[in-house]
């Protein structure tokens, strides 16, 4: 029956033939051939929420503290120019697609500001749907299949699945304890950076929070110019200062402007995440590649979002600043309950977290799942972030104070009541890494 004849038995008022597909005679279903990207790993955050979401299910007050998800609102300045941006006709249509003159030229005058860097705003600037759209922006234009793209370990567990998605090989450089969570740059030999594409960075870092130092970021721009690498600086807790130790920007290093690409969440620094809003700066050659894919990846950020990003980075900083003294207090009292636990905490500076050493005799994913399973505290395993992570977990700062305070009492009375060998085999569906460990 052709459609129109279709078309025409319903008219009359008669009933349409229904085509069936009988499978009666069909030996096996249907063979589907999965894409590449059904081979990546994973999202360790999500199999972590579905184990929170079990124990919540039953009642189990899970005290949450295994993602950077803020818990305080939005400053209210922030959200009245939503608000306001929100009635604009102009808001109603699609907005240009590297993002609004209004937000690109705020976070010009952001970079300037804050950090001293110049950048131009229609040419080295791009508004994306928060920072993790501007990763795989970058890494799926500028690596191709068989690259080499360099990551700093232990490091954020996408980083992993963004180099498997363009074909690439993840090459780890070591950082740990000794070297203050900074990376090993002397253990990487030269025939390493020269086959390396890209090095992508994270400081301040996740999951350490170590912050990056100016002789680090100026040995390594001189080793992209050496090496044809580029550098990019995944720059996700901007702004936030710990006791006077305010992260710097990558592009404020002298001779960074030819190699080097940042990208800049406002989820952090602003308490934005729901928002989805960042941008990514850079050489006006690299961003118009960068530029051109995203184009075909999405269009632009909400133009209301826009509009309250750019009141955001034109402010004085205050809010941020505030943010930052809540986080540092709160760092301050958490790892003084950890440490009176008898747990040994590396000291960090930087971002939304404290890295915790796990005690002797066990492994990462199986302390992370005796905190959830008898304190009831969730943690992300250091497995989670490489080989480089193991023998840590990684608890956020992001709940009040006094459920800090609580996680701290929980995790001290497990440490006096509970042995490994009572947590005997660890379930592969109780482990959100598993699908990481051998990366």
């Amino acid at each position: 029956m052709t459609y129109d004849e279709h078309i025409l038995t319903q008219q009359q008022g008669k009933p349409a033939l229904r085509e069936t597909y009988d499978d009666s005679t069909t030996d096996s279903p249907l063979d589907f051939t999965l894409g590449s990207s059904s081979n990546l790993p994973a999202n360790p955050f999500s199999v972590m929420d579905a184990q929170i979401e079990r124990y919540q299910s039953q009642g189990i007050d899970v005290i949450d503290l295994s993602k950077a998800n803020p818990d305080l609102p939005t400053p209210a300045f922030i959200v009245k120019a939503g608000q306001e941006a929100l009635h604009l006709l102009e808001n109603n249509r699609y907005s240009a697609f590297d993002g609004k003159p209004v937000l690109l030229q705020a976070a010009q005058q952001w970079y300037k500001s804050q950090h001293g860097v110049s950048v131009q705003w229609d040419t080295q600037l791009l508004a994306t749907c928060g920072a993790g759209v501007a990763l795989t922006a970058v890494t799926q234009c500028l690596l191709k299949r068989g690259d080499v793209m360099l990551a700093v370990g232990p490091y954020y567990p996408p980083y992993q699945a963004l180099a498997d998605a363009a074909g690439a090989r993840m090459v780890t450089i070591a950082s740990t304890a000794e070297t203050d969570f900074l990376p090993d740059i002397d253990s990487v030999d030269e025939e390493t950076w020269n086959a390396a594409t890209l090095l992508l960075l994270n400081y301040p870092n996740n999951p350490t929070g170590a912050l990056a130092t100016r002789d680090l970021f100026r040995r390594l721009v001189d080793i992209a110019h050496r090496h044809h690498v580029i550098i990019a600086n995944d720059f996700a807790y901007a702004g936030l200062e710990s006791e006077g130790n305010r992260p710097i920007s990558l592009l404020a290093t002298p001779g960074a402007s030819d190699c080097a690409i940042e990208i800049v969440s406002m989820s952090k620094m602003y308490a934005m995440a729901g928002w989805r809003l960042g941008f990514c700066a850079g050489p006006a050659e690299l961003m118009r590649e960068i530029r051109e894919y995203h184009h075909q990846l999405c269009s632009s950020p909400t133009g209301a979002v826009q509009d309250a990003g750019a009141v955001a980075l034109l402010s004085d900083q205050h809010s941020v600043h505030e943010l930052s003294l809540i986080y540092a207090r709160r760092r301050k009292l958490f790892m003084q309950g950890l440490e009176a636990a008898g747990l040994s905490v590396f000291d960090s500076k930087g971002s939304v977290f404290v890295w915790v050493r796990v005690p002797e005799n066990q492994s990462s994913s199986q302390f992370a799942q005796e905190l959830l399973s008898h304190a009831h505290v969730a943690a992300m395993s250091g497995e989670c972030f490489g080989q480089y992570g193991e023998g840590y977990v990684r608890l956020s700062l992001l709940t009040d104070e006094r459920r800090l305070q609580e996680a701290a009492a929980r995790i001290g009375k497990i440490g006096k009541i509970s042995k490994l060998d009572k947590l005997g085999r660890i379930s592969e569906i109780d482990r959100p890494c598993l699908n990481n460990e051998t990366r």
